[in-house]
């Protein structure tokens, strides 16, 4: 599940890239989220009737921070990060769990975890300050588009431990399936009303292409990635089921070169802190 789920999110980040090339990060996340929730629309429905408000309430929020939020800020920060370093901050995913455990749901950070943070962040730090084209030394100012990132996973922090605290009674696919179909109106609207989105696909060349992509995104990369990780998640610990994290950059450095995209000395500095520092602060 873990090399599956690494190789398929690992993935996304070029996919994303790909439908930014035609769409606005707006028009990017909300159909990303449609083609999802569309494609699981024979396994939500049947299912919501059976729902009391307590789960419907917490569904909602799943919805929200574990795709629909996180779909927007990828596609955001993507317009200014690379995709191999968008995925590469995105290995923060697992720290964020552990941060958000302690301060909501009665867990304790620990100095491993801490010292953990603190190395990760410097590895953030060095990533979003190296300069396109220069060595280690030449710094270019902070890119504020790597918050969207660390916002990103500060969502899915929240959202995995509501999966593993909140969710002892429904069945992964239920999770997944009707926390998409909660948030199914909000980004169609979204794209019908606030959007150019129909115009480019019917004028714009290169638009079916890109939708190509970005619907693979949402089926692979969203739905049918959810219910695996939801399954994994109710399995093992949270922060076990977060560490698939570790593999997804890999992948995403092996699209980014594959594409064309240059990694500095520095960067690799940078990369190797962040997985270092998540590694070191979750070990037991």
């Amino acid at each position: 599940m873990l090399i599956l789920l690494a190789l398929v999110w690992g993935s996304s980040f070029i996919l994303i890239k790909r439908g930014l090339e035609v769409f606005t990060p707006g028009e990017v996340g909300a159909y990303r989220i449609v083609a999802a929730a569309s494609f699981l629309l024979p396994l939500s429905l049947p299912r919501f009737k059976n729902l009391n408000k307590h789960q419907l309430f917490y569904l909602v929020i799943v919805g929200l921070v574990g795709s629909f939020i996180p779909a927007f800020l990828f596609a955001k920060a993507q317009t200014q990060l690379s995709s191999s370093l968008t995925g590469v901050l995105n290995a923060l995913t697992p720290l964020a769990v552990v941060v958000i455990g302690a301060l909501f749901f009665g867990s304790k950070i620990t100095k491993r975890n801490g010292l953990g943070l603190a190395i990760a962040f410097i590895g953030v730090f060095i990533l979003v300050i190296v300069k396109e084209g220069a060595g280690l030394t030449s710094f270019a100012g902070i890119n504020t588009y790597a918050l969207f990132v660390i916002l990103a996973c500060i969502c899915y922090g929240f959202n995995l431990n509501i999966i593993k605290f909140k969710f002892e009674l429904l069945k992964p696919i239920e999770i997944t399936a009707i926390s998409l179909l909660l948030v199914l109106p909000v980004a169609l609207f979204y794209l019908i009303l606030g959007t150019d989105f129909s115009y480019k696909v019917a004028n714009v060349p290169g638009a079916w292409k890109a939708l190509g992509y970005v619907t693979l995104l949402g089926v692979l990369g969203t739905a049918l990635a959810l219910i695996l990780f939801n399954m994994m998640v109710k399995r093992v610990t949270p922060v076990f089921a977060s560490s698939v994290t570790y593999l997804i950059p890999i992948v995403a450095i092996i699209w980014g070169v594959l594409d064309g995209e240059v990694l500095l000395f520095g960067h690799y500095i940078g990369i190797a802190a962040v997985i270092l520092g998540v590694w070191y602060g979750n070990r037991k």
